[in-house]
């Protein structure tokens, strides 16, 4: 499915940020009547890599020239400068790479439109030299500690909590999280002083694309009912994809990248315990040169009990989570974390640390009747080893009470349903406009 033509909006905007042409495009979105809007800037946007890291893996040298471009734009799109046909009344933008839209809006205390900043990871954080500001339009009297300076840097995250009208995260208990030292990664004081416009909404899955039920990279479709058996063909179909046995041992899979904040080497140091020899390992992601070094090694040492596929590959994804038996999630921090959704509603049992969205959305199987996975506490290798030997006994040893836990996580509801009446809610909250709730923008 494609989208209709992406038509200009209004005359060019002229040369901004380095880029000699700069035109607004709108669209809409696939398959539905939102509308969307691009920004064309061939000098900043029109090159190899990907939005955010060059070829050789390396951030942009004028990324705070290409992100504030994208603030600047959606501050003008909200201020009503640009399309004559429509003016948002909420500017909703997210981390740090959409974080000057509140910044350049408050530039301008008429205006009546409202902000809400969403933090989806506290620890990146659109850091770059003062001597910046000027390009970017910022005034002198936002260079200050009480303002956007940050340890002798300009921050576009800071400055979005600052300037925003409700800032959000991705799931309550990472709201609270970051409100301390240990979770706050310096910013926990502006946060603090900010708490009562900071909201927790728990993140949801796209249940279409990700639905057991009509999954066409699975080998077996399936649905609670019929989940143990079609698991089974699923698993066996997979166990064949990466070379494993099928020998009756459970599947655990990790899908995601591999990095210290994952916990990789929690999973490595766990997966090297010779006491874990009664289950498979499955890894499919990409990050870290070391971990994925490590990762190697060690499908290498246990071809039989580890394997591992060192790439992105989403189809190959599904079909992970349509066969493994268990998915792991041992995050040191984890802001929300689709994983372990995706994993309950696969009836994939997560396993999981609690920090976090982990800790709002998967409940340790001994709390019995609202149990859906295993959780241990701390970020440390052996008691991650012993909630994988709990699950593997569990698993092994009492097979009705698995498949209690799986038929739970199927039944939980992980959609944006939730979630999406929760955003709406802070919206009327902070502007409802005559004739109806809040037209949002970007």
């Amino acid at each position: 499915m494609t989208s209709e033509p992406a038509t200009p909006v209004g005359a060019p905007c002229g040369a901004l940020f380095g880029a000699a042409r700069v035109q607004l495009l709108r669209t809409r979105v696939p398959g539905t009547q939102v509308p969307l809007y691009v920004i064309d800037a061939p000098w900043l946007y029109g090159r190899a890599g990907n939005p955010y890291l060059a070829p050789d893996g390396g951030a942009w040298r004028d990324n705070h020239l290409r992100f504030a471009l994208l603030g600047y734009v959606a501050a003008q799109l909200g201020a009503g400068g640009l399309d004559p046909d429509w003016q948002p009344d909420i500017v909703h933008a997210h981390d740090w790479h959409a974080a000057l839209a509140p910044v350049y809006l408050r530039q301008h205390p008429a205006n009546e439109v409202r902000t809400v900043f969403t933090i989806h990871n506290l620890a990146f954080q659109g850091r770059f030299p003062l001597d910046v500001a000027d390009a970017l339009g910022i005034p002198a009297n936002e260079l200050t500690p009480s303002a956007l300076e940050f340890h002798g840097d300009l921050s576009f995250m800071k400055g979005a909590l600052l300037r925003a009208d409700a800032i959000t995260t991705v799931s309550p208990t990472y709201a609270r999280e970051i409100l301390g030292v240990e979770g706050g990664e310096g910013l926990d004081g502006v946060l603090r002083d900010r708490r009562a416009r900071l909201h927790g909404i728990l993140n949801g899955v796209d249940v279409a694309s990700w639905d057991p039920a009509r999954d066409a990279a699975l080998a077996k479709t399936y649905t609670a009912r019929d989940a143990t058996a079609a698991k089974r063909a699923n698993r066996r179909a997979l166990r064949a994809e990466f070379g494993l046995p099928d020998d009756g041992r459970p599947l655990f899979a990790l899908v995601g990248r591999l990095t210290w904040q994952k916990g990789i080497d929690l999973l490595l140091d766990a997966a090297r315990d010779p006491a874990l020899a009664d289950l498979q390992l499955l890894v499919l992601g990409t990050g870290e040169p070391g971990f994925e070094a490590a990762l190697r090694a060690l499908t290498e040492a246990a071809p039989d009990r580890i394997a591992a596929r060192i790439a992105f590959d989403e189809a190959l994804s599904h079909r992970v989570f349509g066969g493994a038996d268990a998915i792991l999630v041992p995050s040191r921090f984890e802001p929300c974390g689709l994983t372990q959704l995706y994993g309950l509603r696969y009836g994939t049992l997560p396993i999981v640390r609690r920090v976090g969205g982990l800790a709002d959305t998967v409940v340790d199987e001994s709390a019995g009747e609202t149990g859906n996975g295993f959780v241990f506490e701390a970020a440390d290798a052996t008691l991650f080893r012993d909630t994988l030997l709990r699950a593997t006994a569990l698993y092994l040893d009492a097979p009705a009470r698995w498949q209690a836990l799986m038929a739970r996580g199927m039944a939980a509801d992980v959609s944006w349903s939730g979630p999406a009446r929760a955003y709406m809610e802070l919206y009327g909250s902070l502007q409802t406009p005559p004739g109806g709730g809040p037209q949002v923008g970007l």
